[in-house]
């Protein structure tokens, strides 16, 4: 028995109107297949094209390795040209990835590839990231810092992403103090014995393909795994509530450096802590 996932819905194309009032007012997760045909960027985006416009440019690369009192969240594992790392996705499974990286600032050719939809949102215009993924390599579960409204874009091959809204948050395990899930756990063959917690939660999944755009409401739970080689860009819209706006000032600007703070401090012992609480807080809130 697995997870309790359904198939996120998915339309061809959706107009401004329905996609406020059926998505985000309901904040609930949406594909739109047919969202970018007109881009630039849907014919000419895949790994050789990148290679070929920025394969110069020094990029920071992360691994699947368990969060330790070394490594912050962001913090990257080692550097590699893109060129090379762009070889590497080609000839062999490698669980190296970029993450959040603004590669359309260092290269500003690729910002005349694509446009920011008009769904009612207002995107920042200074952050579309990048992320890149060997077959095989995933992202494990968080949910990201600032409770963004987020569109995520794949380009070339396909991946697999697993969503679950904050209500379920409570079934999750999450580590106290952090935006991330227990990091024992597979959500994708799930041990129930070992977190019973997992049985209640309902969430959803899909496999993203190239061109496709994925809407992610405020502070959803994600994990992507990706199936092949490819890259995926995320433009994101402030939180619209004033609740979820005052929950991200208050990741960013105080319970990051907190946690940085007693990383510091404690160490390994702080990271023990934190994930002794995740298992201790879930099931007693599950009364388990």
């Amino acid at each position: 028995m697995g997870l309790n996932l359904e198939q996120i819905q998915r339309v061809q194309i959706i107009t401004k109107e329905e996609f406020l009032r059926k998505y985000v007012a309901l904040q609930k997760p949406v594909i739109i297949e047919r969202l970018i045909e007109d881009w630039p960027a849907y014919q000419k985006w895949n790994l050789n094209y990148i290679k070929e416009i920025a394969g110069d440019k020094i990029v920071p690369l992360y691994d699947d390795r368990p969060l330790t009192s070394k490594f912050k969240v962001n913090q990257h594992h080692t550097t590699m040209k893109m060129s090379e790392y762009i070889d590497l996705l080609k000839k062999d499974a490698t669980n190296y990835r970029i993450f959040l990286y603004n590669l359309l600032k260092k290269v500003p050719v690729l910002q005349e590839d694509f446009d920011f939809p008009d769904l009612g949102l207002k995107f920042m215009k200074k952050m579309p990231m990048l992320f890149f993924g060997g077959g095989g390599s995933k992202v494990l579960m968080h949910y990201d810092i600032d409770l963004a409204n987020i569109l995520h874009f794949h380009f070339q091959g396909e991946k697999q992403c697993i969503l679950f809204p904050p209500s379920e948050t409570k079934h999750l395990y999450k580590v106290p103090h952090a935006l991330i899930s227990h990091q024992g756990i597979d959500f994708e063959n799930p041990d129930f014995e070992k977190w019973p917690a997992l049985q209640h939660a309902k969430g959803y999944i899909t496999n993203l393909k190239h061109g496709e755009a994925l809407y992610m409401p405020e502070g959803y739970w994600h994990q992507m795994a990706y199936l092949t080689p490819g890259f995926s860009m995320s433009i994101r819209s402030t939180s619209r509530g004033i609740k979820n706006f005052s929950i991200a000032v208050y990741n960013v600007f105080v319970m990051r450096h907190f946690d940085n703070f007693m990383r510091k401090l404690r160490g390994q012992k702080w990271m023990d802590y934190k994930n002794t609480e995740a298992i201790r807080r879930t099931n007693k809130v599950n009364r388990l």
